[in-house]
């Protein structure tokens, strides 16, 4: 059995970026290839994609720093 790619990404369509907001503020996101994370900045959260697939759980979020 193969372990399941943990590096997946999520496809960088702008129509499926366009459907994805922020589950707090209901504002667009921006998808960040690099660490894998749809940031909201209006919630000053960055959510995290798993296996390709966005988790916008905000106790899943990670806070974003004063410089993000």
């Amino acid at each position: 059995m193969t372990e399941p790619d943990t590096n997946a990404t999520i496809s960088t369509d702008p129509k499926l970026l366009e459907l994805l907001v922020c589950p707090l503020t209901k504002t667009s996101l921006q998808y960040d290839a690099e660490r894998q994370e749809l940031v909201s900045r209006a919630a000053r959260l960055a959510f995290p994609i798993r296996e390709g697939i966005p988790v916008l759980l905000e106790a899943e979020a990670r806070k974003l720093d004063e410089g993000e």
